[in-house]
């Protein structure tokens, strides 16, 4: 069933085009929070490469701590898909994100070549550009919809859950492993 997603009339554009203007000029449409944000700047984006004009962040050096890697992964996939829900964006767009985050964990679980990849995949900074970009396009769900809120949160669960056994699941594999060596 398709979320019932009130997109702006050409009529409420030009309005909010010159709503949007004061004597000193434009005003900046409200974002995404700065919390999540600055979470992305840092986890995929802190510094740059030198010679080049590609950025890296923590979330590769983090994820090679075993656990500490995915709980940190979780809890900021947590908060930027709380901040979709907050801003009302359809359901469709929070499994997109929820699809980033698995296919973020799943690059994790293998040992160096994962932490490599996931160099380049940048789920938060994917997911984080999805809600800015939903939110600038004026792409929420209507707040009066009925059920928005369960579908919202069974979608966030859903994919907090996939996580969760993916890192249970990386939990277990060291487990076994460090078993094997020992």
């Amino acid at each position: 069933m398709a979320d019932p997603v009130t997109p702006p009339s050409p009529a409420d554009r030009a309005a909010d085009r010159t709503a949007d203007r004061t004597a000193t000029g434009p005003v900046a449409r409200p974002s995404g929070s700065p919390v999540t944000a600055t979470l992305a700047r840092v986890l995929d984006d802190l510094v740059r490469v030198p010679g080049t004009n590609y950025r890296v962040g923590l979330d590769p050096v983090i994820g090679l701590v075993p656990v500490v890697g995915d709980a940190v992964g979780t809890v900021v996939a947590a908060a930027v898909l709380a901040e979709a829900v907050r801003n009302r964006v359809p359901v469709h767009l929070l499994f997109r994100m929820g699809w980033n985050y698995l296919v973020d964990a799943v690059l994790g679980v293998v040992p160096v070549a994962g932490d490599v990849a996931d160099v380049a995949h940048k789920a938060t900074s994917k997911n984080l550009r999805l809600v800015d970009r939903a939110i600038a396009e004026g792409r929420r769900v209507d707040t009066d919809a009925r059920g928005y809120l369960l579908r919202a949160l069974g979608a966030v669960g859903l994919v907090l859950l996939a996580l969760l056994a993916i890192a249970g699941l990386a939990v277990w594999g060291l487990i076994r492993l460090i078993g094997v060596l020992f």
